[in-house]
């Protein structure tokens, strides 16, 4: 397995795009996947993303896209969320990535009002029209699985239904979440269920609570544990470090650091790094 880093990191510390994919290589990466939306950004920025990532060596394995809308009730919002799918697909495509990982969104109103049935339907419907925009392209699509318990998908149930109902089995896929799982109280071994439709991993600490995006150790999740059951699966493509909102942003190069240090010695212990 490779192991990447988002670059929201970086970006959430203050420091420049040129800045965070720069030393991402430098602290020993394999990939960087990026957290943009390409309907905030300029044509500069994109050069800018290509050509940095290009002159490390550093190949961009994913871009991160949240698109809560995508089971909005009104059409018209979900019609501006499936172009804008569309427009992430093809930055996708142009940074030479192999995956755009999505994040669906959640029920509204406590699941009152609009039956949550029509919700899931509206997330599967759009999510295949993506699929097939992102077939076209040669892309697969990442389906996060969320610990919140309003999400669409937050469950290994949940991502199964999810997938199986979207009926596109090369094209949308699984990501695993590692702090994700350990927050809605899934084991371990429940990743083998995932074993044939995994596309992409995150990976972070957390209390145990709360959301957290920590280095590994800071928190209390078996992250080893989850990475053995990981690589047991046959996986061997990117498990991407997520880190978020640092506490202390002037030192955010230590923190980032500190994760790949941790993370490293736990995948070399397992011989997956490669």
């Amino acid at each position: 397995m490779k192991l990447g880093l988002i670059n929201s990191a970086f970006a959430q510390a203050g420091k420049g795009t040129r800045f965070g994919i720069e030393q991402t290589k430098e602290i020993g990466f394999d990939t960087v996947d990026i957290f943009t939306d390409p309907l905030d950004i300029d044509d500069a920025e994109r050069k800018l993303i290509r050509t940095v990532a290009d002159e490390v060596g550093l190949p961009i394995k994913s871009l991160c896209f949240v698109a809560v809308g995508l089971i909005d009730f009104n059409p018209s919002v979900q019609r501006f969320h499936v172009d804008r799918c569309k427009a992430a697909l093809d930055l996708a495509k142009e940074l030479g990535c192999d995956n755009l990982l999505l994040v669906i969104g959640e029920y509204i109103w406590q699941k009152e009002v609009i039956p949550p049935e029509e919700q899931w339907r509206t997330g599967v419907e759009n999510t295949k029209l993506l699929g097939e925009y992102a077939a076209e392209l040669g892309l697969e699509i990442a389906i996060e699985l969320e610990p919140f318990k309003l999400s669409l998908v937050n469950t290994v149930d949940t991502m199964v239904k999810f997938l199986a109902d979207v009926g596109m089995p090369e094209t949308v896929r699984a990501n695993c979440d590692i702090s994700h799982l350990y927050l809605m109280g899934i084991g371990p071994e429940e990743i083998r269920r995932l074993k044939d439709c995994l596309a992409h991993v995150h990976l972070s600490d957390c209390n145990g609570k709360v959301h957290g995006d920590l280095p590994p150790g800071r928190g209390v999740v078996p992250i080893i544990d989850y990475l053995r059951e990981i690589r047991d699966t046959g996986y061997d493509r990117t498990v991407s470090i997520e880190l978020e909102y640092s506490p202390e942003p002037d030192k955010i190069v230590d923190w980032v650091a500190e994760a790949y240090e941790k993370t490293d010695a736990m995948m070399q212990a397992l011989d997956c790094r490669g």
